[in-house]
């Protein structure tokens, strides 16, 4: 039976076969000069060789193996009925052809298992001795052939031995090449095997490394590259295809330089680095700071095979350093707020009170009653700046209820149209396309927050009057409310950008700088995404963004009595 592999990969089966075809064709046609009761068992035989060829020549595209492997059978077996007619024709018990059994033996255990293989050797030993048989009893009457037989196998030790030795080469072959056939498959099956494991092996491993959000390089003992992953292409901004095989100074020396010093450090004196930072220029022109770690690469006898980096975009953490490095500034400026306010809030208000009533009984005049109007005015100003220090310390921790937005914009809006300063300094509008937006947070820290906001984009405005949109705009998808706060106003210089949550940090000639300060530390309280977009010239928009408030579902026991009892 054939193994259903064999067709998969029909190794020496195919050259043999045609081989013995060339061989059998030659004594048949060339030597025997093709004699005319051999022709039908030629013709089919060739047949039968040539529809196998085709089959395996189709087998890749269409699924012919059953068919394939009764063709073979079918050669087989006029093979020897073949060769069984050239051994006939050519000497019979002496004909020097005997070993075309022999071949077709070995080209059985090339495609059929031992069994298979003895089988065939089986038929030739039968078709040997019928031949042998025939030639002996060729012109004699049956009762005279058979004594002729009886008379062969009990007399004349030549032929018994010659027939015997043949079936027990016959035999022979069929076990030692079926043998070695079936050991060679197990063996051939084992290494395709092996060679899958490894070849999944490596797909999974280089498909792991390939999909690494680091960066990953390797370069040899010479200092060339011999890997990059998807993650360095994104990371450095070269294509795989453009560096590998390149030595890795020559690769980064116009961008990165820094980077091929680190690397080739571990080549020359054998130096890894757990851990480094360095900067690197991107493909637009920007130095971006890079993590790096290199390790050696050694083989068994500890010889230096090459070394591998391992390196991540430090943009994001760096941000979020800084982010955090501003909360803690913040946050001790407000313990500092609530420890000095207190302590200075009460005298200033005895001095503030004090000079009133000296202004009021106490005739001044010139330098003197502008002296006392200038302490007057300076203790204003200072106690404005120690209010808005109270209102940063008491920023802590909020209580998130419903909030309806638009009603908070418009008490908002209408605060600013009366307040003593800034009224008449802007015109306001809220543009959404709900009448009531409803949001999950702390109603009155949430008004000082847009309070804040509105009042910086009025504070901003210079000469005529500005304007100021509180726009709605709804996130369904991730259950978001953003408010744009925008103003025309002149905007923020890119250089500011960075430092406008910082406090005391100002732009204006009577600003305390903790406007925005207040903005921040809310919207870290409340858990708010707040971002700001300028340009100068074309006004300032700040975003904020809230989470949609969506009420809980009611549990089993606030359902009521008359439902629950129809459940």
């Amino acid at each position: 039976m054939a193994e259903k592999h064999t067709f998969d990969r029909i190794g020496w089966f195919l050259p043999l076969r045609l081989a013995h075809y060339i061989v059998l064709f030659a004594v048949v046609v060339l030597w025997m000069s093709y004699p005319r009761f051999m022709q039908p068992q030629f013709i089919i035989y060739s047949a039968c060789t040539l529809l196998f060829s085709i089959l395996l020549a189709l087998g890749n595209k269409h699924n012919l193996k059953n068919v394939t492997a009764v063709v073979i059978g079918l050669q087989f077996l006029f093979e020897i009925v073949l060769e069984s007619g050239i051994i006939y024709s050519t000497g019979n018990v002496n004909s020097p052809f005997s070993a075309l059994f022999i071949l077709t033996i070995v080209a059985a255990a090339l495609i059929y298992r031992l069994l298979g293989t003895l089988v065939i050797a089986s038929l030739v030993s039968v078709a040997y001795t019928f031949i042998i048989w025939l030639g002996l009893s060729s012109g004699e009457s049956h009762e005279l052939s058979i004594q002729t037989l009886r008379t062969v196998f009990s007399t004349d030790e030549s032929v018994f031995y010659s027939i015997f030795l043949h079936i027990l080469i016959f035999y022979l072959v069929a076990f030692i090449s079926g043998y070695l056939a079936e050991r060679l498959k197990q063996r051939d099956r084992q290494l395709e095997d092996t060679s899958l494991a490894l070849k999944k092996a490596k797909l999974e491993t280089d498909d792991i490394l390939r999909h690494l959000n680091s960066g990953l390089l390797t370069i040899d003992s010479s200092g060339c590259i011999i890997y990059f992953n998807r993650a360095a292409e994104r990371i450095l901004g070269y294509k795989e295809e453009d560096v590998k095989g390149m030595h890795c100074e020559e690769a980064f020396a116009e961008r990165m330089p820094g980077l091929a010093r680190r690397l080739m450090d571990g080549i020359e004196n054998h130096v890894e680095h757990p851990r480094v930072e360095l900067e690197i220029v991107n493909t637009d022109g920007k130095v971006v700071p890079l993590g790096l770690s290199t390790s050696i690469l050694t083989q068994e006898a500890r010889e230096m095979r090459g070394i591998i980096a391992i390196f991540s975009d430090l943009t994001e953490a760096k941000r979020l350093e800084a982010k955090m490095r501003t909360a803690d500034r913040l946050a001790a400026v407000g313990e500092l707020s609530a420890s000095i306010a207190h302590e200075i809030r009460n005298p200033l208000a005895a001095i503030a009170g004090s000079v009133e009533v000296l202004k009021k009984d106490v005739q001044v005049s010139g330098e003197d009653e502008r002296l006392m109007n200038l302490i007057i005015k300076e203790s204003d100003r200072l106690t404005n700046i120690l209010t808005e220090f109270l209102s940063y310390a008491r920023i802590d921790r909020a209580a998130y209820n419903k909030v309806e937005l638009c009603h908070l914009v418009s008490d908002v809006i209408e605060m600013l149209y009366h307040h003593r300063d800034l009224g008449g300094r802007a015109d306001f509008k809220i543009e959404s396309e709900e009448s009531f937006v409803y949001v999950v947070g702390d109603e009155d820290l949430i008004k000082q927050l847009l309070l804040n906001l509105a009042v910086n984009a009025c504070e901003s405005f210079e000469g005529d009057a500005g304007q100021v949109v509180f726009r709605f705009l709804s996130d369904r998808q991730n259950n978001k409310i953003l408010l744009h706060i925008h103003d025309n106003g002149p905007g923020i210089k890119p250089e500011y950008i960075k430092k406008i949550y910082q406090p005391f940090f100002s732009t204006k000639k009577e600003g305390t700088g903790l406007g925005l300060s207040i903005v921040h530390r809310i919207c870290t309280a409340l858990k708010l995404k707040v971002d700001v977009h300028s340009e100068p010239g074309k006004g300032t928009t700040f975003i904020v963004e809230f989470d949609i408030y969506a009420p809980e579902p009611p549990t089993q026991s606030e359902t009521s009595p008359e439902l629950t009892a129809n459940q």
